[in-house]
Formats: structure tokens, C-alpha cells, sequence
């Protein structure tokens, strides 16, 4: 295991919401264009607490959203001072809970704090055990040439290079193509 479960599920979160705008989704549109995309994205990963479902809530998480696909392109000592920053810019104050069938983890907002403040913070929390354990190289962007889709290597080896199969697989089609004209 390369982080706890609750890093990893943070991480996974701000990849998933990360990869909402439209460079990086599949449909190739802003995936988080109204507070109905934004009620989607929240159905399929639950976010406890306040949810407001209005058009400032749904501002203030694009607006998290491009803090979060930034630090995916910071060195190690940037990150720092971008995590730093979004704690700082939260009044962040961490507390172990459990709920919803979670057991203890970390919180350091309460749960009226809007939603936005919330993604920033839990994600800001993931990427402080990212940072301390050296592994910012873990957060990569997308190799395949049309694609800024941000993903976290969790794989024992950290070999990945793709946002997902299907970029990959693109990739791997054009390289064999090219391969074949040389020949």
C-alpha cells in the first residue's frame, strides 16, 4: 500500500473532478458546465456535508478544480506552497472523525463548510502525505498527445504513463502505424 485508503480516495476524487474539464474529459466538454453536472459528479462520488447546488457553489468548485489540475504540473516545492495556501485560505483545522461507515480519517473543515472549501482541503490533506513521502512524480498529466487528462499512479512500479486504457491504447495504435509506414 503506497498511501492510506482515505489518501487514495481523496486523490482519486481530485483526479475525477479534475478530469471534468474539457481538455481533459472523455466527451471532450466541460463536464462541469451546471449545477446538474455538478449534482452527477456528486451522486456517483458521494462528498459529505453542505451542498448547496447553486450557481456560486458550482463557480467555487470549477474555480478548485483548476487549483487541483495545477498542482498535477508543480514540482515537489511548488506543490508545498499551493497546499499551504489552500489550508491556509480555508482555516483549516485537522480532526480525526468517522462516519457514513468510514472509520477514523481526517477532516480539517467542519461539514457546513462549502463545498469547495471541502474538495480543497480533503485534497490538500491527500497531497501533504503525497509530498512527504516524496511522491509528487506520482501525480502525472496524460502522455498521449491530445490529452491534459490528470491520473495518480498508484501501480507497484509507478510505470504509467496514460490518463486511462484508452489513451493508452490510441498511443499504442498510432506508434503501430507509424511503425508499419517506416517499413
Amino acid at each position: 500500500m503506497l498511501f492510506a485508503p482515505d489518501t487514495e480516495e481523496a486523490l482519486e476524487f481530485a483526479v475525477v473532478l479534475a478530469n471534468t474539464a474539457a481538455t481533459a474529459s472523455r466527451s471532450g466538454r466541460d463536464e462541469l458546465a451546471t449545477v446538474a453536472d455538478l449534482e452527477r459528479l456528486l451522486r456517483v462520488n458521494v462528498f459529505s456535508g453542505r451542498i448547496d447546488r447553486d450557481e456560486t457553489e458550482l463557480r467555487e468548485v470549477r474555480e478548485a478544480r483548476e487549483q487541483i489540475r495545477e498542482i498535477w504540473t508543480l514540482g515537489r516545492d511548488e506543490a508545498v506552497d499551493a497546499v499551504n495556501r489552500m489550508l491556509r485560505e480555508a482555516h483549516a483545522l485537522p480532526y480525526l472523525t468517522r462516519h457514513d461507515g468510514s472509520d477514523w480519517h481526517m477532516h480539517a473543515t467542519e461539514p457546513d463548510a462549502p463545498l469547495a472549501e471541502r474538495i480543497r482541503v480533503e485534497a490538500a490533506l491527500a497531497l501533504i502525505d503525497v509530498i512527504r513521502m516524496n511522491e509528487t512524480g506520482r501525480l502525472r498529466v496524460c502522455a498521449a498527445d491530445d490529452c491534459t487528462g490528470r491520473f495518480v499512479d498508484l501501480s507497484r512500479n509507478g510505470s504509467k504513463r496514460f490518463c486511462s486504457v484508452r489513451c493508452g491504447n490510441r498511443m499504442n495504435m498510432i506508434a503501430f502505424r507509424a511503425r508499419k509506414a517506416d517499413s
